[in-house]
Parts: C-alpha cells; sequence; structure tokens
C-alpha cells in the first residue's frame, strides 16, 4: 500500500498532466554530427560516458561550434535538468548543473525536465538512482536484444511521488550524504595523486628521505631475485589462481579453486611474497604488469608469466620493489626487450634471461625500507578513504530505500 499522500504514476501519465514537461533524447539520424564537426572548445556536447558519480564531467565531453549547435533541434538540455543514460551504457543518472546556456545530448542520453511546482528535479534524481528504479530499466533491457531502453519504452517507467514538500525534504537529506560522498572522493583522488607524485619523487632519487645522502647503484635483477620453475603437482588444490584481468594480479580477484585438482598441474607455484611477470601478449593478458602475491600462502600462475623471489632480504626489500614495479619505471625497458624479442622470433615475448637481465638503480637496503614505508602509509590513507567511501555509499543506499519508497516518513516544517 502506497503511504498516505502518495502517488503511483507512470511516466506517460506525468507527461499528460505536465509534471514532467519534457522527456526527449538526443540527436541521431542526418543531425548527428560528425566527427570533424566537433571543435576544442564551444558548446558541451555531452554522451554517457560523461556522467561520473551522479555528475556531469565536462573534461570528458566534446564541444560544438555555435553555428553547429544552432542546427539541432533536439536534445537541448539545460541547468536542472535530470538526464539518464539509455544507450550502450545504461543506467547512470545526473542531475545536470551547468552555467551554459544550452547543452547538447548525444543519442546515448535522455533528459527528464520537471514542473518545479509538481515534482522537484533533486527528487527526481535520486528516485532514478535508487534500486527500485533500477529493476524497472533492467527489465525492459531483458526483452531487447541491446543494452538500451528505448525513449519509448521509458514510457512504462513508475514513479512513487510523495507530496511536494516531502519531495524536498527527502531530496534535502540524501543531497547531504552526496555532499559527504563527494567530499570523501575528493579526498581520496587527492591522496591518489600525492602518492603518485611520490613515488615519481622517491623511487627514482629526485627527492631523498632525511638521513639518506649515498649514491644510488644499478643492479640486474638478477642480483636481487631468483627465478621460480616449481611446478604444482597433482592433488595439491590449496592453492588460489591469479587472474590476470588486463594484466594485473589483483587481489581481490583471487578466488579459491573449485574444480578438479588437475587442470591445475604444471602451473608455477608461489608463495608469499613473490612475484610474477605477464611475458606474453594474449587476449585479454595484455603485456607488462609485474604484481606479488601477499594475501595468501600458496598461488599458483599460467606459464605465461616469469616468477621470481628475494635472494635475501638483506640486500632488497620486497615492499620497495613492488611499488617500484608497479610505478612503471621499468616500462621502457620491457618493451625494449619485448620489440627485440619479436624481431628475433616474430612475436611480442619477454625471455626469461633477458627480464632477469633488465637494469634498476636503487638505493641501498635501509633506504629502501624508508621508501616503502613512506608508501605504505600512503596506501594506508588510501585504503580507509576508500572504506569510509564505501561505508557513505552503502549507509545512503539504505536510506534511499526507507525514504523513496516511504517506510520512513520525514518531518515537514
Amino acid at each position: 500500500m502506497l503511504p498516505e499522500g502518495w502517488k503511483e504514476e507512470r511516466l506517460d501519465e506525468l507527461l499528460k498532466n505536465k509534471t514532467i514537461t519534457v522527456h526527449i533524447d538526443g540527436n541521431h539520424g542526418s543531425f548527428y554530427p560528425k566527427k570533424e564537426e566537433f571543435v576544442s572548445s564551444g558548446v558541451p556536447y555531452i554522451s554517457a560516458n560523461c556522467i561520473q558519480n551522479g555528475r556531469i564531467d565536462f573534461q570528458k565531453c566534446k564541444f560544438l561550434a555555435p553555428e553547429k549547435a544552432d542546427k539541432l533541434q533536439k536534445g537541448i538540455a539545460k541547468d536542472g535538468d535530470v538526464l539518464f543514460a539509455h544507450n550502450a551504457t545504461v543506467g547512470p543518472v545526473a542531475l545536470l548543473k551547468t552555467s551554459e546556456e544550452r547543452v547538447i545530448l548525444s543519442t546515448t542520453l535522455t533528459l527528464y525536465r520537471c514542473d518545479p511546482i509538481k515534482l522537484n528535479n533533486s527528487f527526481l534524481y535520486q528516485y532514478m538512482s535508487s534500486t527500485y528504479f533500477d529493476t524497472q530499466y533492467e527489465s525492459i533491457m531483458r526483452q531487447t536484444t541491446r543494452n538500451q531502453v528505448p525513449i519509448t519504452a521509458q514510457r512504462e517507467f513508475v514513479f512513487l511521488l510523495p507530496p511536494l514538500p516531502e519531495q524536498k525534504k527527502i531530496a534535502a537529506i540524501l543531497s547531504t550524504w552526496d555532499r559527504a560522498i563527494e567530499g570523501t572522493e575528493k579526498l581520496l583522488a587527492n591522496s591518489q595523486q600525492q602518492k603518485k607524485a611520490l613515488m615519481q619523487q622517491l623511487l627514482t632519487g629526485k627527492k631523498r628521505l632525511p638521513g639518506f645522502t649515498g649514491e644510488w647503484k644499478k643492479h640486474r635483477l638478477s642480483d636481487f631475485f631468483v627465478r621460480l620453475m616449481q611446478r604444482n603437482t597433482s592433488g595439491n588444490t590449496n592453492v588460489v589462481t591469479i587472474s590476470a584481468q588486463d594484466g594485473l594480479v589483483k587481489q581481490e580477484e583471487y578466488f579459491k579453486k573449485t574444480v578438479a585438482s588437475e587442470t591445475l598441474d604444471g602451473y608455477f607455484l608461489l608463495e608469499n611474497g613473490d612475484f610474477a611477470y605477464n611475458k606474453s601478449y594474449s587476449i585479454g593478458y595484455p603485456m607488462g604488469a609485474i604484481k606479488r602475491l601477499n594475501r595468501y600462502e600458496k598461488g599458483v600462475v599460467t606459464t605465461l608469466y616469469i616468477c621470481f623471489r628475494l635472494k635475501s632480504h638483506q640486500f632488497a626489500n620486497g615492499d620497495f620493489f613492488e611499488f617500484y614495479f608497479d610505478s612503471g619505471l621499468m616500462n621502457y625497458g620491457l618493451t625494449q626487450i619485448a620489440h627485440e624479442g619479436g624481431r628475433a622470433h616474430g612475436l611480442l615475448n619477454v625471455k626469461p634471461a633477458d627480464f632477469m637481465h633488465l637494469q634498476v638503480t636503487v638505493p641501498a637496503v635501509d633506504e629502501q625500507e624508508a621508501i616503502a614505508a613512506v608508501l605504505t602509509r600512503a596506501n594506508e590513507e588510501i585504503t580507509a578513504l576508500e572504506s569510509d567511501l564505501a561505508r557513505l555509499r552503502q549507509e545512503k543506499k539504505a536510506l534511499m530505500q526507507q525514504l523513496l519508497t516511504g517506510k520512513r516518513r520525514v518531518t515537514v516544517d
């Protein structure tokens, strides 16, 4: 049952009674701008990929010259419109905030414009960002052969609407959470940028930590590491397989192997702290990622990898080298020997011997440890902010479930 004073209305009804005054998608057909018609500045032209966390990232948009924009008769958005991504990328919603007189939409977006005395646009944005709304467009998508929710199908959307004062109060409460989320996102982005700058300075010696003045020296990887060749054996399933999405051995993508143990036969066996480098190009496995097993005691990787382990903690710090490999400082050397191998053998493939002979310029182990400690603290700050952000998003989601369905009512002054 609906809460007292609430209404349930379809979009076509809201259009009929002019609660929503405009519902149109972007330009297509002969009016769709050609590639050569985009310019470096002018009237913003936005698409679904410009929506980032409920906002339009204008740094990602394209631009049209005013004279070209003047020829377009539809898909013209303005400040306060609610935008819904309905094609290819389906689901993201944004409340358009802009000082521009007009913004042009691509075919991937639909705009919703409200009559402000009947429907609060911020409330509509929050409602269309909810899981209740998600289930509606997902249901429509299941009936199509591609990821899209045509504008005609959108007319079937159902909206739960409280009285206008309650809409405004709900929107204000949820907007407070949005500001907290946005603030945490900015802190996270700043911390990530600061860590990146620190890595570029500390891992190259451009910035030295207090108390360290010794000369950095060139070494081969083989000076610090030994190559691993041990293979996994039949029956040993007390390991994790390491996937390599985008060439990265990602901690969150480790998973316990549940299939028959013989499928793990012949894989290279790693122990906690070992490194693995993807040495070959393969579909879905771009060459070049060096990552470390540091969450599980045992792991296995395919023979696409060159696996290696520290010889001694007395001369090298594993945490330092994890940051060093992540920094991209070895990319040039890796690319060079890959192409040399390609010229010699007809394919891009880093030979293990060439890999182990790559040179790195690094400080003594005590400075390595100090650098690793600084970067580890930066990582911990990032992890804490990521945790805060996840918590805020989850708490807002739970609140939306209550406020946008009327299960929890607000007091209107």
